[in-house]
């Protein structure tokens, strides 16, 4: 294991925020990843387990404690079952298993971060999430000081949520393993609506998967959600916040202050999301609210390509992001009454 001290964290995010930890551990075998937490532990010392940086916002302090940054690599292809190590690259192994044929994740394409992060939120994008293939999860139980399995149902999976969600500081994830399907070189049916538009397809026809992983690498990358060095737009966590989920009271009120605000005849995204649940769009939200792209005056800014998005522009501190997050949450709550949920993990700061 490669050891450092007073290390700076914000290159490993892809914010590029952040101050330096005062340990940072880099793992590349299940083995060292094990070890390196069994040690925190007891110590007592505080730990901060990185993947690929994409769904993370560090305070300007940094963090007082052992980061671990997992690096670990493995991917296993047997049939159509797939087993990933957690520090394989997410969008890389996308595009090795749509190049075999195989379809089920092929809209999960360009999404960053790593492979062990995908359970944690559940990761979705484009009619697809892994809670739909994903079979296993190799984790080790903080708690109990052992490796465990847990299958699909174990990981309590809901929209952008899990068991190891819910419980952050029991679980390191170590494998993942999915089962996919062999459709010919076909693609799973095709659900999202601006998916099957841009392909020019009815929802629920297959095309081939190598054709439907380019068209969501071309609608992110429209979008600014495909990591690019030398675009601002993509210093960011993708989706900030995620898309609110209201109950029939809440949704009805929320529609009365659409048509008091926008008039009578404005219908807002609305999407069924269980018994008496409806989901809206926290990107339509926050543009209505006049949260318009690129918006800001300073170094943190709305992505000139999504509402959603929420960027460092080269000189940003963790503070300036909030900052322009919290202006939002609280534009949108005085606007329509819902309160927006940021999507990323937030170490030593808040909203």
């Amino acid at each position: 294991m490669q050891e450092l001290h007073d290390a700076p964290l914000a290159p490993l995010t892809t914010f590029r925020l952040g101050g330096p930890a005062a340990r940072l551990v880099t793992a590349t075998t299940d083995d060292e990843v094990v070890a390196a937490v069994r040690e925190a532990d007891a110590a007592g010392t505080p730990l901060l387990v990185i993947g690929g940086g994409s769904n993370l916002v560090i305070g300007d302090k940094g963090f007082d404690g052992t980061a671990l940054r997992v690096a670990t690599r493995g991917f296993s292809l047997d049939g159509t079952k797939l087993e990933l190590a957690a520090g394989e690259v997410w969008t890389d192994a996308v595009a090795r298993t749509v190049a075999a044929g195989l379809a089920g994740i092929e809209c999960l394409a360009g999404i960053p971060g790593s492979a062990g992060a995908t359970p944690i939120q559940n990761v979705g994008a484009y009619g697809q999430d892994v809670s739909s293939t994903l079979t296993e999860v190799d984790v080790y139980d903080r708690r109990t000081g052992e490796r465990v399995t847990l299958t699909n149902a174990e990981c309590a999976f809901s929209y952008r949520h899990s068991r190891f969600k819910e419980d952050p500081e029991r679980y390191v994830v170590l494998r993942v393993r999915f089962e996919l399907e062999d459709a010919g070189g076909l693609s799973a049916p095709v659900k999202y609506p601006e998916t099957a538009r841009t392909l020019g397809v009815a929802a629920g026809d297959r095309v081939p998967a190598a054709v439907v992983r380019e068209t969501v690498l071309a609608l992110r990358a429209g979008k600014g959600m495909v990591l690019d060095p030398e675009d601002h737009d993509t210093w960011s966590a993708g989706s900030f916040f995620t898309n609110p989920i209201l109950d029939d009271a809440r949704f009805a009120a929320f529609l009365a202050r659409v048509h008091d605000r926008l008039g009578p005849d404005t219908a807002p995204p609305a999407f069924p999301a269980g018994e008496g649940l409806t989901k809206t769009s926290a990107a339509w939200l926050i543009d209505r609210a006049g949260f318009t792209k690129g918006y800001g005056q300073g170094p943190a800014r709305i992505s000139t390509k999504h509402a959603l998005a929420l960027t460092n522009r080269g000189d940003a501190t963790t503070e300036d992001l909030l900052a322009l997050a919290r202006e939002v949450v609280a534009g949108v709550r005085d606007a329509f009454g819902v309160t927006l949920v940021n999507e990323p993990v937030t170490v030593n700061c808040a909203l």
